[in-house]
């Protein structure tokens, strides 16, 4: 549980019916971050669906027939063949994906970072600390949205003459 994200969604009234167009975004935001997981293709085009409905492309009823097909996608989804943990990773992305074109951003936003620890491997979701730099990136993007924060910076260059990490 982010109870930082949790509570700023509580001081903004994210749950009511007037922030409908910021839960959608943020929801949006979080799950595009878990893109590269998703196995399923109606998942990937659910994700298209709602970047296409906040950017005012498709209507409302394009959105909620998304929503109910990835409900059910979701609910179905057959996991991955292989042994690494990324089972779990795409099954918790495409939860994410329902939850965010459902208007459910807290959830959107749990299930996407639980979808990058298990990417690390089943293993790291025992370690809440796995947690803490998806859960910092939630706050801050939500944070974005609202206008609180400064806009993410670009990563700098490192220039030729210094040694990578």
């Amino acid at each position: 549980m982010n109870a930082a994200l949790t509570q700023l969604a509580a001081d903004c009234g994210l749950a009511s019916d007037a922030q409908t167009p910021l839960r959608l975004a943020f929801g949006l935001a979080c799950v595009q971050r878990v893109l590269h997981l998703l196995e399923d293709p109606e998942a990937i085009a659910g994700l298209d669906t709602l970047a296409a409905f906040t950017a005012g492309t498709v209507d409302v009823a394009t959105l909620a027939n998304a929503a109910a097909r990835l409900k059910e996608v979701a609910s179905h989804h057959r996991g991955s063949q292989s042994l690494d943990g990324s089972a779990h990773a795409a099954v918790s992305a495409t939860y994410a994906v329902a939850n965010a074109l459902a208007g459910r951003a807290l959830e959107a936003a749990s299930y996407a970072a639980y979808a990058t620890v298990y990417a690390y491997g089943g293993y790291a979701v025992q370690d809440l600390s796995a947690f803490e730099p998806e859960h910092r990136w939630q706050v801050l993007a939500l944070q974005r949205l609202l206008g609180d924060a400064p806009p993410e910076q670009p990563p700098k260059p490192v220039a030729a003459s210094q040694p990578c990490a």
